[in-house]
């Protein structure tokens, strides 16, 4: 059984330990990649790819779909997503408020989608969704620099 962890413990966890994570490059038929506008620390304000944290005893699989469901609205497979590699992410600040950094090491994919499909994209760390051109995203100082690395 996964869960998310009580704010207190989370906090220990955050302090203590790096997280393992999976973010979501998300193509449409043009090429154009998906971002969202992070309402949430860390790297809130920036425009950052989807993804998410995986819980303790959640296989990658299941976390995948998870994901994919919470962030996009729309549940995909891990079998539809092809690996772009592992990648480490530091912030100075981390979701809870409190005066510490956040270390991520994150397992980056890519999945090809009709944009049909996304027409119910969720508000929950992301304000506003917005589909970029490569080109654009490397040149923009609101694309975090973790999403850049992506496409380096």
């Amino acid at each position: 059984m996964t869960r998310k962890l009580a704010p207190e413990l989370f906090a220990t966890v955050v302090r203590h330990t790096p997280l393992v994570s999976l973010d979501l490059v998300i193509r449409n038929s043009i090429g154009q990649v998906l971002l969202g506008e992070r309402s949430n620390r860390p790297a809130m304000g920036k425009w950052f790819v989807p993804g998410g944290r995986i819980f303790k005893d959640e296989s990658m699989a299941k976390a995948f779909a998870r994901l994919t469901l919470e962030e996009l609205g729309h549940e995909f497979s891990l079998v539809q997503a092809g690996f772009l590699g592992v990648f480490e992410h530091f912030y100075p600040d981390n979701a809870l408020d409190e005066a510490f950094s956040t270390h991520y090491v994150v397992l980056a994919y890519q999945l090809s989608v009709n944009q049909e499909d996304l027409t119910h994209l969720p508000l929950m760390q992301h304000r506003s969704y917005r589909w970029f051109d490569v080109d654009e995203l490397l040149s923009d100082e609101q694309v975090h620099v973790h999403t850049q690395w992506y496409f380096n």
